[in-house]
């Protein structure tokens, strides 16, 4: 496209016709079908070519541009029902330059001094569906989606299902009142959803917005209400007989009616700490339960607002500053095949690298082959990668109107692409059957071994296992003890006197695990952490594991068949035993007597925040050592919340069941640590 200073008025209106048709099939797609092919980044860009285009040439503005309105029609099989106030969309900013401009001009706007300190509320910006309450007499009478903005979708009888909404409002209700919210689905439910789904062989979900869309606009309410759905209300409509004077009255308002309202909304003073509530709110995003793409900034006087008044499409007064997203569009160059430590094998896309949450991305997995086949995903096709905290980025959909003419289908190798054995199917997976002949298992084994959720060796590497592994060092984990010696380290390239020295003591270090985390470390097929501590309650020790047959392993809580079974496969395995013995002889410890007991015995522990004495990890390795256990979320079963310095989401949450909760330093003389 042309720079838009160049462009002659012919030229513009060829270029905003088609981004118009180009944004409005969109929206159709997004608000509609709840099926988009864009990215939510990608869309804004759009939009925001758009409008540049239309503020250069204003004569080529239309009522019907995608700038003037918010979405799309309401589908015709739900009745409608018309706002009474418009619910508008926000503007965006997606860089501390937008948003600091978005402060000034609301200070031009208002004739306010340019160092007049604005006060503001910041509120996380869901990703799910707006949707309206209304409430007469306190009781609730019907509800809707956004909709166009003007007139929305029906959906009071699905709302009525969702357990966060209340029926009937606490206190003085006032006897007219709508209030606006955002309808979400938690990530964890979300995936639940996907399993379950996957398991039927139906579609899944591409992401927990839409997922939340489609259980809400659902033509039997019974599909919603077996949907853990959720809500944040974030404002008001019109509201009779409330005379407010701030935006954060309004949100006070709503809590003491019994509405949710999100904990993390604050007033900020000035536009440097709504910047600093930003970074706060992204650092935070992953440890959150539920999916954020910003945060909203809103004016908290409403008689600023008043007098700055709306625009067509979005009030003056507020913005959504974007966080870094986390998904994009790209090309597949090609899908390779990588083998992990278990031999199974996992497509993976070869991607043209593009840019998601800040990171380059170049490789996102496909699963299996029953995933390739039901995304149909084919080099040369244009595809949505997603990137979420640490996890390897993952291809959501093909956007099949832009797949090439003679785009073939992926088909999974015979045979082993690192060893050339042959591969296998089982159930939905494919496995080399080469075993620890193969050198990818063999590099997967020992990085898995060496990880630090295992025996934690710092400074084993990926890198460093695979020189290791092609120096012929390492045959199996319990070589790291007996090769990885100072002279045979001396021999490889890049390794001086200081590097040795740190690789020899972390080794050594490594040699106490707790029989949790050796269980964990050495690979068993289906054994993850979790049940990596339920095996070391129950046993006790590693001799007691070995002799164990598959009557007594299912008798074990949360040990299921296929898990038993793969229990004892291992230890059947002469050469495992072998390694086993191997590591024993090495000096590595085989803790013993860990069985269920202990002076925390049955206690369940949940960690937030960060600790000044202690790791995450060495918190709850401690805890479990006591005979305790370490919760990963926060519910009822939980006895004690060790909250550290700036404390997450599971604060507030345990706040609300009422948990105990304790600082680090009575956590310390609980456990006997000064």
């Amino acid at each position: 496209m042309l720079s838009i200073s160049s462009m002659d008025e012919k030229a513009a209106r060829a270029e905003i016709d088609r981004l118009r048709k180009e944004i409005n099939y969109h929206n159709y797609r997004y608000y509609i079908l709840d099926s988009p092919v864009v990215t939510d980044a990608e869309y804004d860009r759009l939009m925001k070519t758009l409008q540049d285009l239309e503020a250069a040439f204003p004569r080529l503005i239309t009522p019907d541009s995608p700038t003037q309105r918010v979405g799309e029609k309401p589908l015709a099989a739900f009745g409608t029902l018309k706002h009474s106030i418009p619910m508008l969309s926000l503007g965006n900013a997606f860089s501390d330059e937008d948003a600091i401009e978005f402060d000034a001009r609301i200070k031009r706007q208002a004739n306010l001094p340019p160092g007049e300190k604005i006060e503001y509320v910041g509120e996380p910006k869901m990703d799910g569906l707006a949707v309206e309450l209304v409430y007469e007499g306190g009781s609730f009478a019907r509800g809707s989606t956004r909709g166009d903005g003007v007139i929305g979708e029906d959906v009071t009888q699905n709302l009525r299902t969702i357990r966060s909404v209340p029926l009937k409002l606490t206190g003085k209700a006032p006897p007219y009142l709508e209030v606006r919210g955002e309808v979400f689905l938690p990530l964890e439910a979300f995936r639940k959803i996907n399993r379950e789904r996957e398991s039927k062989g139906e579609p899944l979900f591409a992401n927990p917005r839409n997922a939340a869309a489609g259980s809400v606009r659902q033509l039997d309410p019974r599909t919603t209400a077996s949907r853990p759905l959720d809500i944040f209300c974030y404002g008001l409509g019109l509201a009779e007989g409330v005379e407010i004077k701030t935006h954060f009255e309004s949100l006070e308002l709503i809590k003491s009616l019994g509405l949710k309202v999100n904990p993390f909304v604050r007033r900020l003073l000035g536009i440097e700490e709504a910047l600093g509530y930003h970074r706060e709110i992204e650092e935070k995003r992953e440890g959150i339960n539920y999916e954020l793409d910003g945060v909203v900034l809103k004016v908290n006087s409403i008689a600023l607002q008043e007098r700055l008044g709306m625009l067509t499409r979005s009030p003056r007064w507020a913005v959504a500053y974007k966080f870094a997203p986390k998904q994009e569009s790209t090309r597949v160059k090609d899908i390779a095949v990588g083998v992990g430590r278990t031999g199974a094998l996992t497509p993976v896309a070869l991607l043209e690298p593009v840019q998601v949450g800040g990171v380059t991305i170049e490789r996102a997995t496909l699963h299996n082959l029953d995933e390739v086949e039901r995304k149909d995903v084919r080099p040369g096709d244009t595809v949505i990668v997603q990137r979420a905290g640490d996890v390897i980025p993952e291809v959501l959909t093909v956007i099949k109107e832009k797949r090439p003419s003679g785009a073939k289908e992926f088909r999974m190798p015979e045979e082993c692409p690192e060893c050339g054995s042959r591969v296998e199917r089982v159930g939905a997976i494919h496995y080399c059957t080469g075993g620890l002949l193969c050198p990818a298992q063999l590099r997967e084994s020992i990085r898995h071994f060496a990880s630090k959720r295992a025996v934690d060796i710092e400074g084993m590497g990926d890198k460093h296992v695979e020189q290791f592994v092609e120096a012929g060092l390492l045959r199996d984990v319990a070589d790291i003890y007996i090769e990885l010696t100072p002279d045979n380290l001396r021999n490889l390239a890049k390794w001086k006197d200081k590097s040795i020295s740190n690789l020899i003591t972390a080794i050594e270090r490594s040699k106490n695990p707790t029989l949790e985390r050796l269980i964990y470390a050495l690979g068993i097929k289906g054994v993850g952490e979790r049940l990596a501590m339920v095996l070391a309650k129950h046993f006790g020790s590693i001799e007691d594991l070995m002799k164990a047959n598959e009557e007594e392993l299912i008798n074990v809580p949360e040990i299921g068949p296929g898990t038993a079974k793969a229990v004892v496969d291992f230890f059947r395995e002469p050469h495992n035993r072998q390694v086993i013995e191997k590591l024993r002889k090495a000096g590595v410890v085989f803790p013993k007597d860990q069985k269920v007991g202990g002076p925390l015995a049955g206690k369940f522990f949940l960690f937030t925040g960060a600790l000044e004495s202690f790791t995450r990890d060495e918190a709850k390795d401690l805890v479990i050592s006591l005979g305790a256990e370490a919760a990963g979320s926060v519910s009822k079963k939980v006895d004690f919340v060790v909250a550290g310095a700036e404390p997450g989401s599971k604060y507030d949450k345990a706040r609300e069941l009422g948990l105990r909760i304790i600082d680090e330093g009575e956590f310390r003389r609980m456990v006997g640590r000064k």
